[in-house]
């Protein structure tokens, strides 16, 4: 038993904040969440006086495989597999160097995303609790085709979803719209699949009780994959040949769908405004605050792993992201509970993580200062525990701390 007590604890939830609060740990499991003392005293005690605890936050878009050194044109890389698992692991522990718990990987090659969730779960290595999709499902030629989940027809695509599924994924990952990543294949505004054929992706993911994660940039992508049913929408930029233009009304029914949105908000958001312009910064950067209040349900992912022009989003960035929620007015206990609670419901997670309830996962992280207070606090990090188990470059040996 270990008893980890600080000036405050946070549940993930807004308006839940325990003073003077600790959190009761058996083994790998979270036992109880309450004020100083409410615990006894039932084993270990470490003791984080001017500190916030809090739920281990949740990445719900990265790319720990994302191989820049693909040639587009003949999809072959320098890099061996071998090579890339490695470089993945790398990723993986500065993902978790930065307080994150949880990391959906959307999209790999190789099920390489599989094997690295494996490997951290039996602690070969050293990371996040990850939920693998494996390779994006896309056409011929489409976005991130290299990636080798190509089908044009709903019998292909059952095909692949299938074979994902079999080799281990947790989600499927659809690539609804084009994108602008990939040259040849079809740009941002164009849909890759109707919605009968994103329903079929769906109707797979079901049949083992998994979710789907929809790259959907278009309006016209973006409304077929609210019709076909999938849980979280990627990017959902509102893109147009002449840049992105929010549409209230497909807003509200996103809203009113209950679908999650993972508008991929990093923290090199300037690098935007240097290669593409001011406006498209500051249209994209309005799209996400008026999704907030038409009331649809955004979480937090980064997408780590691809480039802004030429300057890297990485892994250890995270909360740079949740500083871009805070620069368009979500108000810092939403920014927690959509890096925590919401985040862990739409990667399927939240009966196990998300939030310090009794039962769940011991995942959780502790900082220096009040992060309702600065945002930026997350980043003060003092303790990272994933199952019970401190991880990361953070230690305890980094702030003032009493065990007994």
């Amino acid at each position: 038993m270990r008893i980890i007590r600080a000036a405050q604890v946070l549940t993930g939830r807004p308006g839940e904040v325990i003073a003077d609060g600790e959190v009761l740990i058996d083994g790998t499991k979270i036992v109880s969440v309450g004020p100083r003392g409410s615990a006894g005293e039932a084993g270990e005690v470490l003791d984080l006086p001017g500190h916030t605890v809090l739920p281990g936050l949740v990445d719900a878009h990265v790319h720990l495989g994302f191989d820049d050194k693909v040639d587009p044109v003949t999809g072959r890389s320098p890099e061996s597999e071998h090579h890339l698992l490695l470089r993945m692991a790398e990723n993986a522990r500065k993902l978790v160097s930065a307080g994150v718990t949880t990391a959906r990987d959307l999209g790999g090659r190789g099920f390489l995303d599989v094997a690295l969730r494996d490997a951290i779960e039996e602690g070969l290595a050293v990371g996040p609790h990850l939920v693998a999709a494996t390779r994006p499902i896309t056409i011929t030629g489409g976005h991130c085709w290299y990636m080798g989940g190509e089908a044009d027809d709903e019998p292909a695509i059952r095909r692949v979803a299938r074979e994902n599924l079999r080799a281990g994924a947790d989600c499927l990952k659809v690539m609804a719209s084009g994108g602008l990543m990939t040259p040849g294949a079809p740009p941002s505004w164009v849909p890759q699949y109707s919605t009968e054929q994103l329903r079929v992706v769906v109707e797979e993911a079901a049949t083992r009780g998994k979710h789907v994660a929809a790259h959907a940039h278009a309006h016209a992508s973006i409304r077929g994959c609210v019709e076909a049913g999938v849980t979280t929408i990627e990017h959902c930029s509102f893109f147009t040949p002449s840049g992105h233009q929010y549409d209230g009304k497909l807003a509200d029914l996103v809203a009113s769908s209950g679908t999650y949105v993972c508008p991929t908000a990093h923290g090199v958001v300037q690098r935007i405004a240097e290669v593409h312009g001011q406006a498209m910064l500051d249209a994209w950067l309005a799209g996400i605050a008026a999704m907030r209040d038409a009331g649809i349900r955004v979480i937090a992912g980064t997408d780590a792993g691809f480039a802004v022009g030429d300057i890297a989003n990485r892994t250890d960035g995270y909360v740079g992201g949740l500083e871009t929620f805070a620069s368009v007015g979500y108000r810092n206990a939403e920014i927690i509970e959509l890096a925590t609670v919401l985040a862990a419901d739409a990667c399927g997670v939240g009966e196990v993580a998300g939030s310090l309830d009794p039962g769940k996962r011991a995942d959780l992280i502790a900082v220096a200062g009040d992060p309702l207070e600065r945002i930026s606090d997350l980043r003060n990090l003092a303790l990272v525990l994933v199952s019970g188990r401190s991880v990361g470059q953070a230690g305890v040996d980094t702030v003032t701390a009493s065990v007994g």
